[in-house]
C-alpha cells in the first residue's frame, strides 16, 4: 500500500506541527538558472531543469531546511529544518509549468513527546522525512538519533522503534533519508563517513528492520530519499571540499535490489557542481502525473549561514 503526500497532506491537514508557535512569514523567492553562466542550460543527466528559486527571509527560525515533501498535486510543499521547525508554502507555476514562487508561507515548531515545542539541538534536529501507510508523517532526528509518527490529526508524536545499529552511529551522522516503498515498507538510509564507502541502509518488516549498506563513491554521502512511482528510489547526495567547493548529485536504487542483507549499488542520474547554482542540497521529494511524468525537487541546508543558501529546484525526469 502506498500513501502519497496529496493524501497526507489532505487528510492530516499539515497538524503534525505545534500550533502554538505557527505563522505566516514573509520570504523573498528569486528565480535562478540552473547555470547562471549559461542561462539556456537545461538539462544535467537524466534531468531537465523546470526552474528554481533562492529564498530568504528575515523571519526567526527559518533556513536549515533538511527534508522534502510536495503533495502529488504539486500545489503545497512542506519542509523539515534541523532546528524541529517546519515550513510549508503553496507553490506557484508559471504557464509553463516551471516553479515560479511560493504563496502564503508559514512557519512553525515540531511538538516533542510532552507536546511542548521542540527547543534543543538534540531534540530537534530533524533530517528525513517519510509519509507512512496510516496518513502519518514519520520524521527521522539525529543528535538523539530517533524515529517519531506523527498521526493525522495529532500534534503530539509516537516514537516509532529504530534500528538496532542507529545507536552506535556518530551524532551528527544518522537518518538523513526515509522513503515509503510502494509495498508499504519503509526504506531508512544513513549519512555514512568519509573514511568508509559505504552507508548503512535500511528496510522495514513487520517485527522491526532488516540492515543492507550502500555504496557511496567520490566523496558523497546520502542526504535524502523519494520513491518513484515505478518504485525504485531516488537518493539525493552532497558533498564538499575545500578544493572544489559543494556538489550536489541525484542517484537511483532499483527498487528490486531493496531487500534485507542486500549491497545497493545505485545509478547516477545526474550530477550538480559549479558553475551550476548548487549548495548544501539535502531535502528531496517526487511526484508524477497520470501521463507518466515524473517531477523532482530538492532543496538546501543553509546551515543558517549568511554565506550559503536555501535553493528550491524543480526538474523534469527523462522517461526511460
Amino acid at each position: 500500500m502506498k500513501t502519497t503526500f496529496a493524501a497526507i497532506l489532505m487528510i492530516a491537514g499539515l497538524a503534525f506541527a505545534n500550533p502554538s508557535h505557527a505563522g505566516p512569514i514573509k520570504i523573498t523567492a528569486k528565480p535562478i538558472h540552473l547555470n547562471d553562466t549559461t542561462p539556456e542550460v537545461r538539462q544535467i543527466g537524466g534531468l531537465r531543469y523546470r526552474g528554481g528559486l533562492a529564498l530568504s527571509s528575515g523571519a526567526p527560525g527559518f533556513g536549515g531546511l533538511s527534508a522534502l515533501g510536495v503533495s502529488a498535486d504539486g500545489r503545497r510543499l512542506i519542509a523539515l529544518t534541523d532546528k524541529g521547525r517546519r515550513f510549508a508554502a503553496d507553490i506557484i507555476y508559471d504557464e509553463a509549468g516551471n516553479l515560479a514562487g511560493l504563496y502564503q508561507p508559514a512557519l512553525d515548531t515540531l511538538a516533542g513527546l510532552d507536546g511542548r515545542a521542540l527547543k534543543s539541538k538534540s531534540e530537534s534536529d530533524a533530517e528525513s522525512m517519510s509519509p507512512g501507510v496510516s496518513g502519518e508523517i514519520i520524521v527521522g532526528f539525529e543528535r538523539r538519533h530517533r524515529l517519531w509518527r506523527y498521526l493525522p490529526g495529532q500534534v503530539v508524536p509516537e516514537p516509532l522503534p529504530p534500528p538496532d545499529e542507529l545507536a552506535a552511529l556518530p551524532a551528527n551522522s544518522g537518518l538523513e533519508g526515509l522513503a515509503l516503498l510502494n509495498d508499504g515498507r519503509l526504506f531508512a538510509l544513513s549519512e555514512g563517513s568519509d573514511n568508509n564507502s559505504t552507508a548503512l541502509a535500511w528496510v522495514s518488516h513487520e517485527n522491526g528492520w532488516s540492515v543492507m549498506t550502500y555504496a557511496t563513491t567520490g566523496g558523497f554521502r546520502p542526504t535524502g530519499a523519494a520513491t518513484l512511482p515505478d518504485g525504485d528510489v531516488l537518493v539525493l547526495e552532497r558533498r564538499f571540499t575545500l578544493r572544489s567547493g559543494v556538489a550536489a548529485r541525484v542517484r537511483r536504487v532499483k527498487a528490486d535490489t531493496i531487500e534485507p542483507g542486500a549491497h545497493l549499488q545505485p545509478s547516477d542520474v545526474a550530477e550538480l557542481r559549479p558553475p551550476m547554482n548548487v549548495d548544501n542540497f539535502e531535502g528531496i521529494a517526487v511526484r508524477s502525473s497520470a501521463d507518466g511524468r515524473v517531477w523532482v525537487y530538492i532543496v538546501s541546508d543553509d546551515n543558517f549561514n549568511p554565506l550559503q543558501r536555501t535553493l528550491l529546484m524543480m526538474f523534469e525526469m527523462e522517461k526511460h
